[in-house]
């Protein structure tokens, strides 16, 4: 903990104080970098809330060893906090873009309360060709058909229920339907 004795410690003082979990040479080490940061972010990144979590996600890679310092290789503490800083800002950038592409195209389609083609499908048909088919499926098929079908429960949820991994629910509702198509044919 000598290194931040001094008055004004070197960057690299800091950092090895740092890995050493010194807070106090953290705290001076966010003290003088981190203004400098924000406004460099500010350049590239209009969102202050954007710039603030990316600031706060560069600081706490740092504390938390998770970016290593490596003064051998020549590079200043500023250098090397701007390259983790503006990876972290296009990694929440990509983010951001692909999600709000999404939102964009999910809008485009309108909710409509049509029932589904398995619904229509099931509704209704006690018996009949559908009925005959899906009496010869093994009993495997049949649960899984009945929890996601007829249920309407996802993967996931039919996996739980019938005790099963999610893989094989998928793999028996794709058998049942190669059945149920080779059987309605």
């Amino acid at each position: 903990m000598a290194y931040v004795e001094e008055q004004h410690p070197s960057d690299g003082d800091l950092l090895r104080a740092v890995e050493d979990g010194d807070s106090r040479a953290f705290e001076l080490l966010y003290r003088r970098y981190e203004p400098w940061l924000v406004a460099r972010l500010q350049y590239r990144c209009p969102d202050p809330g954007v710039v603030d979590d990316v600031v706060q996600e560069t600081f706490l890679a740092v504390w938390r060893g998770t970016a290593r310092y490596r003064e051998e290789h020549g590079a200043d503490a500023a250098g090397w906090l701007w390259r983790i800083g503006s990876r972290r800002l296009v990694d929440i950038q990509r983010g951001h873009g692909a999600r709000q592409r999404l939102i964009r195209a999910l809008g485009r389609f309108r909710h409509q309360e049509q029932p589904s083609a398995e619904d229509e499908a099931l509704h209704g048909i006690p018996h009949g060709e559908l009925a005959h088919a899906l009496e010869k499926l093994p009993a495997e098929l049949k649960a899984v058909l009945q929890a996601t079908v007829v249920d309407g429960l996802t993967t996931a949820e039919a996996a739980k229920v019938l005790r099963i991994p999610a893989g094989t629910v998928k793999t028996r509702a794709m058998r049942a339907r190669q059945r149920l198509r080779k059987e309605l044919a």
